[in-house]
């Protein structure tokens, strides 16, 4: 008795697209069914989904009997992109949930065309099942509010390659100041966005929170490019994300109870860490600004204790002193 393995869906589409993209005559349907080991509703279902859904050339002939791509566009007819198998439409369609879960509810309505398109696509492939997304929670800590236009605006800028002229109030100065940027990268870090961007009035790579940008308005001049090595070694090299060029690489040492978190933490792409013989924990992470990186630090409050440089250390013990001197 010939034995047919059990084929998806995914796979009974990209047989079916192998045999008609390579006949050269019409294909019938008795040897479709063979190749594909499945029933004839389910055939006729599939030949509807590769035309319909993923746009195939397919013509039919005899009653519908045999099936072959049209001559003039076979050879140009390739499986779209998103052809995903059904579990990578799964978690395309819950990474869709999920951002409308985090925070911003824009980026749900911006997203809304692409979803109907996945839910169809999905249901397609899947007959219909659906999945309990609720079961998947994203909870944001300390997620700021960003402005729905203001997110268009500046995202339209990155993806367009133009320059943008905004309003800005820098948290740590609170002053206003016009700024005229060429947008490099949408940034998402920590629950907030960020534009990493050429600040033409400054001439220098700045990150600004999208949070604190104010009538941001798109310009039609170009932007200028700046390469994917360069936005790195001024915007990833150091701790967090308002780095610059490393300063200096910071040492912290770790207790053997907070070991067990910090060791499989990732603070920086560059960090070093080092188990130590009574079972504490040395990491080493490069930084520029110290504020962040000690921030992280107070988090772990005695289980941490920043060993060198001296001037981060006299730095944090500054921190902690002022700290203390609320509760006195």
């Amino acid at each position: 008795m010939a034995y047919h393995k059990h084929m998806d869906r995914y796979e009974r589409i990209l047989t079916l697209h192998r045999i008609l993209k390579s006949a050269r005559y019409p294909v019938p349907l008795a040897k479709i069914l063979d190749e594909l080991g499945c029933s004839r509703a389910t055939a006729y279902r599939d030949i509807a989904f590769l035309r319909d859904a993923l746009g195939a050339p397919i013509d039919s002939e005899g009653d519908e009997a045999a099936f072959r791509y049209n001559a003039d566009e076979a050879e140009r007819f390739e499986l779209p992109g998103l052809w995903l198998t059904s579990e990578e439409l799964q978690a395309l369609l819950a990474l869709n949930e999920l951002v409308g879960r985090t925070g911003p509810g824009f980026l749900a309505t911006t997203l809304a065309p692409f979803r109907a398109r996945i839910d169809r696509l999905l249901s397609n492939q899947t007959d219909g099942q659906s999945f309990p997304i609720e079961r998947i929670r994203v909870i944001g800590s300390g997620t700021r509010r960003v402005d729905e236009a203001t997110f268009r605006h500046v995202a339209g800028a990155v993806l367009g390659r133009k320059r943008l002229k905004f309003d800005y109030r820098a948290r740590s100065t609170n002053e206003a100041t016009s700024r005229t940027v060429s947008p490099q990268r949408l940034t998402h870090y920590r629950d907030n966005w960020y534009l990493d961007a050429w600040d033409h009035g400054r001439d220098a790579l700045r990150s600004f929170a999208l949070d604190r940008i104010g009538r941001a308005s798109v310009l039609d001049a170009t932007a200028e490019d700046h390469g994917e090595a360069e936005l790195n070694a001024h915007l990833a090299s150091s701790y967090g994300i308002f780095s610059g060029a490393p300063k200096a690489t910071a040492t912290i040492r770790f207790s053997a109870h907070a070991a067990r978190w910090v060791a499989d933490e990732h603070w920086h792409s560059q960090q070093q860490g080092t188990r130590l013989p009574d079972g504490r924990y040395e990491l080493k992470v490069p930084y520029s600004n110290s504020r962040e990186l000690l921030m992280d630090v107070l988090r772990y409050g005695a289980d941490a204790e920043v060993v060198a440089p001296v001037s981060l250390r006299e730095e944090m013990k500054i921190m902690l002193q002022l700290a203390l001197g609320a509760y006195k």
